[in-house]
């Protein structure tokens, strides 16, 4: 990353993607720009925040569900975000304490704080952080291939982070070249934003003309072409609402504008 966009994810007077979903999940790390274009978008499609926080809850769901019951123990949380509540390494590392876990985002502001978190790994996992560009996947393999082991099956988390890229054969070439090169029995776990509501569509509108990395909405089953290829884990291709939500939950589950799944490698 150049010292000039370094520069620019510091800036307090341009907006930033990571740090409006950081305050759209009730985070601390946001300037007061990113809580003007947050608002405004909220006030657009109050559903936002829900979505945002029913991601996370998603992530949490999945790591865990790949290090619990599918003996996962690599992990590749693309366009990670600024640190929640509960992060990739210590949902995996709760179930397996071995688990090595590699973030990768280009925000400068992001890789501060994962140099910050790595101090939380376990004596027996492994955390790692990689400066790269989604768009770049063979980057992001070539340095990953230095933390982990591509001979043992690794989890591919891309969480809302591929409506940061506008064209659709580009997102399937993002894809497909990370699958590619991912060992039989690996995992891809992906949520995308939906273009079904009209609100969401607006809204994803003004954050594009906030000066923050634009955000697209895709027609679903332009998300779900993503896992060609790939053995859908039950129940298959929803919103994250429903994804292997706790039966406790079932009765307050909403509907949202954003669908995801987990599939495996044949």
């Amino acid at each position: 990353m150049s010292h000039a966009s370094e520069v620019h994810c510091h800036r307090a007077d341009i907006p930033n993607s990571a740090r409006i979903w950081n305050y759209w999940i009730g985070g601390k790390d946001h300037y007061e720009i990113d809580r003007l274009v947050g608002d405004a978008c909220i006030e657009i499609h109050p559903d936002i925040t829900t979505i945002a926080t029913q991601a996370r809850q998603f992530l949490v769901r999945a790591v865990h569900y790949l290090a619990a019951e599918r003996g996962i123990r690599q992990f590749v949380d693309i366009g990670c975000g600024l640190p929640a509540a509960r992060n990739t390494h210590e949902i995996a590392q709760c179930v397996a304490p071995e688990a090595t876990v590699v973030y990768v985002d280009n925000d400068a502001l992001v890789l501060t704080h994962a140099r910050a978190l790595l101090t939380s790994t376990t004596p027996e996992g492994t955390t790692d952080y990689i400066d790269a560009d989604l768009r770049r996947p063979e980057r992001i393999i070539e340095q990953a291939e230095m933390v982990l082991d591509f001979r043992e099956p690794v989890a591919v988390l891309l969480m809302g982070v591929l409506g940061h890229v506008t064209g659709h054969d580009e997102l399937l070439r993002i894809v497909r070249t990370l699958m590619e090169a991912m060992p039989s029995g690996s995992f891809l776990a992906l949520w995308h934003g939906t273009d079904d509501s009209r609100r969401y569509r607006a809204m994803c509108d003004i954050y594009a003309q906030s000066g923050a990395a634009p955000l697209v909405a895709r027609p679903r089953d332009r998300i779900e072409a993503a896992f060609e290829g790939l053995e859908m884990v039950e129940p298959g291709f929803v919103p994250i609402t429903r994804w292997r939500t706790p039966e406790t939950d079932v009765g307050e589950v909403r509907l949202v504008s954003a669908y995801g799944a987990v599939a495996r490698k044949p």
